[in-house]
């Protein structure tokens, strides 16, 4: 019978051990994210983060990272076109209508 760490040795390669590390890296981002959300903190921030993370082993973390980036950019776009206290844009710079005349 093979000793645990025969079996390990054996069995766990680079690509395993790749994915279970950024496994961690990016589940305890998304959950130190998800903490942000009632916790003072950038949770908008730091849960796209983690998924970035885990999106570069998993397919479904890019999907979803796609889904959240294309909603944020809805949301963005919103708010620049209903905001109240936005300026509108100055007219066109011209030449002022009363110039004074060049001194010689």
């Amino acid at each position: 019978m093979r000793s645990l760490r025969q079996w390990f040795a054996e069995s766990l390669t680079y690509k395993w051990a790749r994915r279970i590390a950024i496994s961690l890296i990016g589940g305890t981002v998304i959950l130190i994210g998800v903490a942000m959300i009632v916790l003072p903190g950038p949770a908008m921030i730091v849960i796209p983060l983690g998924l970035g993370i885990l999106g570069l082993e998993f397919a479904w973390a890019r999907r979803w990272l796609a889904k959240v980036k294309l909603a944020a950019n809805g949301l963005a776009n919103g708010i620049r076109k209903a905001n109240p206290w936005r300026k509108p844009s100055p007219p066109p710079a011209s030449a002022p209508p009363n110039e004074p005349p060049p001194v010689d």
